[in-house]
C-alpha cells in the first residue's frame, strides 16, 4: 500500500531549514566548548569537573533539540510515529 504524497509549502521548508541551521550552530558551539575544556583539562586537571558538568548539561539539550526538530519535520512530512 502506498502512502499519499505530502507537499510542504516553500515557506515551511524555509522555516525548517532555518531551525536546522540554528540546531547545527548550537551543536557546533557546544562541541567547541567541550573540546576547549577537554584540552584545558589535559593541562589543568581542575578543568575536568567543568568539562564533565558542561557535557552533562549540553548533551541532553542537543538530544532534545534534535528530537523536537525530528518531530516537527515528521509532522510536516505527514510521517507516522514509529511504534
Amino acid at each position: 500500500m502506498t502512502e499519499p504524497v505530502t507537499s510542504i509549502p516553500p515557506e515551511e521548508i524555509a522555516q525548517l531549514q532555518k531551525k536546522f541551521s540554528e540546531i547545527k550552530h548550537s551543536i557546533n558551539n557546544a562541541l567547541a566548548v567541550m573540546m576547549a575544556l577537554s584540552e584545558m583539562s589535559q593541562r589543568r586537571p581542575d578543568y575536568a569537573e567543568k568539562l564533565a558538568s558542561t557535557v552533562l548539561a549540553k548533551a541532553p539539550q542537543i538530544v532534545t533539540s534534535l528530537q523536537e526538530f525530528t518531530q516537527v519535520l515528521n509532522e510536516k512530512a505527514g510521517a507516522k510515529p514509529a511504534a
